[in-house]
């Protein structure tokens, strides 16, 4: 059996008294596109971050390729983050940066860059998301919300990274540019055969671009499964969910 490119294994994280994560494993294999959906404040940014180590668990563990990076040192934490790409939800680009600099931002404090080779490097990848050579040239804003959007992919794939996460891909987007992101990420990540860990509650992202989907609820995994069943997926909160119905288990109030 191959070794998951990610693995989670009973993953605790509180904040006080208020417990976020609460036993949450998981395994994504390489090359496998895992969406995680949940309604706000349910985990899913948490369990996102103590993936990437933002956030350190309380207790469990997180692996990648197989290693135990819970507790690695900074020189081993700075060539496990070589591996990773990430769209952050707003695009989060710096404004006082060009397009190029936003693009070239971890390559340049990674490697001793020339200007010209980073800016032909941000071509490079702006074509990639169908974005012309002169946009590299621009501030962020002079960019519309999708033209971020895209610039913030670029980035993300800007080092050829092994594993991409997306933080809420299509927030703030209409549903046309909606889907031309949706399918970016499928043309710059299934073409490489990365793997990729979305959060989202947009459901027409996660069918797009999940091969997978696990469903986080009050910090406990309630359903795991291929995309394609997720709308029949027997489960009363997922359902709920899915469907997008103002009644259902995860509104009820107890008295």
């Amino acid at each position: 059996m191959s070794i998951p490119k990610i693995s989670v294994d009973n993953l605790y994280k509180s904040f006080g008294t208020k417990k976020v994560l609460d036993g949450v494993s998981l395994q994504v294999e390489q090359g496998e596109s895992l969406v995680v959906i949940g309604g706000s404040g349910t985990g899913k940014s948490v369990l996102l971050k103590s993936i990437i180590g933002l956030i350190h668990p309380d207790s469990g563990e997180v692996l990648i390729d197989g290693t135990v990076t819970n507790n690695i040192n900074i020189r081993e934490r700075e060539q496990l983050m070589r591996k990773f790409g990430m769209l952050f939800q707003g695009g989060a680009l710096f404004d006082s940066l060009r397009v190029w600099e936003n693009i070239t931002f971890a390559l340049r404090q990674q490697k001793k860059l020339s200007k010209q080779d980073a800016i032909d490097i941000s071509i490079e990848k702006l074509k990639a998301v169908g974005m012309s050579a002169d946009v590299a040239m621009l501030t962020p804003a002079e960019l519309s919300g999708g033209m971020q959007k895209r610039v913030a992919l670029a980035r993300a794939i800007a080092a050829d990274p092994d594993i991409i996460f997306f933080d809420e891909p299509t927030t703030g987007l209409d549903p046309i540019m909606a889907d031309v992101i949706n399918d970016l990420i499928l043309a710059c990540t299934r073409q490489k055969g990365l793997t990729t860990v979305t959060i989202t509650h947009d459901m027409a992202s996660a069918h797009k671009i999940g091969t997978r989907i696990a469903m986080i609820h009050k910090g406990k995994i309630i359903w795991d499964g291929a995309a394609s069943s997720v709308m029949d997926s027997g489960n009363p909160y997922v359902d709920q969910f899915v469907h997008g119905r103002a009644t259902g288990p995860m509104t009820e109030v107890v008295s």
